[in-house]
């Protein structure tokens, strides 16, 4: 066996916290819809409704009446509404959070968690999959159980980027003054890119990001900077990253060992078995890798096979059907 169960106690605790962290996702993504405010305004002896943008401009809505009075109304008490549900599940989420912690519900590496969160936080988490052996930590999530140790110990994370929307990303990390790079500096001052290897920055504890992506074709761009900043991720083309591009998509809430929470994106559980197993009979693999490689190959079939049976479907190179 691969792994063990968490005890009934840990696997309830879990299902309550999801619970709340995708009701506090909910409720974030409706907030943004009544972002801003309206006010009334005195203009040359009438007085209309002006909507005001998080950006700080306005937009007049017309003069009062009993229209506009409604949809002023109406925002108001949504605005409201969404106000006070986003603040009652931040507070019960952090009640869950120390209830993690405290039945060590989650093991996931903190600093995984707390990249995901920024990359949420940014708006730009659609954008990347966490491959790699950290998809692991999403897998045992879904089960309610951990991996042996040996199949899930490393110190770096690979985030492949959807090259097709790069100029959306690159758009909305630069609409705040931001690159990728300073992305995760947010969480750890200390990244920083390797001089020698400007796809992967690296932290003071010799933690690494390595942001990868699938060889150039048709129009994608090549070579290719996440933004333009003067300092940012240069994304290095792996072999195998078409096939991680075009497979399906697996998505479960990861916790770290102090309880804290993040949505992991990642692949379909059979397509990573059969991207680990490629590499571990590839004759180009480093072979200090490649007991690993079969070893999570296995251990994440045979998870399916007994945990998540309806996993085991046709298709699941295709993106139209998720796999959760």
């Amino acid at each position: 066996m691969h792994w063990h169960e968490l005890s009934d106690l840990q696997k309830r605790q879990y299902i309550d916290a999801e619970s709340v962290f995708m009701a506090l996702r909910d409720a974030e993504k409706t907030a943004q819809t009544v972002r801003g405010s309206m006010l009334w305004r005195q203009v040359s002896g009438k007085t209309y409704l002006i909507r005001t943008n998080a950006d700080n401009s306005q937009k007049s809505l017309g003069p009062r009446n009993a229209d506009t009075e409604a949809m002023y109304d109406k925002f108001m008490a949504r605005k409201k509404l969404s106000s006070e549900r986003v603040a009652g599940l931040r507070q019960a989420l952090q009640l869950h959070q120390k209830l993690n912690r405290a039945h060590r519900v989650g093991r996931t590496p903190e600093i995984v968690v707390q990249i995901l969160n920024q990359l949420h936080k940014s708006g730009v988490s659609e954008h990347f999959l966490t491959v790699g052996t950290h998809a692991l930590f999403a897998f045992e999530s879904a089960c309610g159980v951990r991996f042996a140790d040996e199949a899930t110990t490393t110190q770096d994370i690979d985030l492949l980027m959807d090259t097709q929307k790069h100029l959306l990303l690159a758009s909305t990390l630069e609409g705040q003054n931001e690159s990728l790079l300073s992305t995760l500096q947010k969480v750890d001052a200390t990244f920083d890119l390797r001089d020698d290897q400007l796809y992967t920055a690296v932290n003071a504890s010799g933690f690494e990001v390595d942001v990868i992506r699938r060889v150039a074709k048709d129009r994608d761009p090549h070579p290719l900077q996440v933004t333009s900043a003067e300092r940012d991720f240069w994304v290095v083309q792996v072999g195998n990253g078409a096939q991680m591009a075009s497979a399906a998509r697996f998505s479960q809430m990861v916790v770290s060992a102090s309880g804290r929470m993040a949505l992991m994106g990642t692949l379909h559980p059979m397509a990573f078995s059969r991207l680990k197993q490629a590499l571990a009979n590839s004759p180009t693999r480093d072979p200090l890798k490649k007991s690993r490689d079969a070893l999570q190959a296995q251990a994440v079939v045979q998870l399916v096979e007994e945990m998540l049976p309806h996993l085991l479907a046709p298709r699941i190179d295709n993106p139209a059907h998720p796999a959760s």
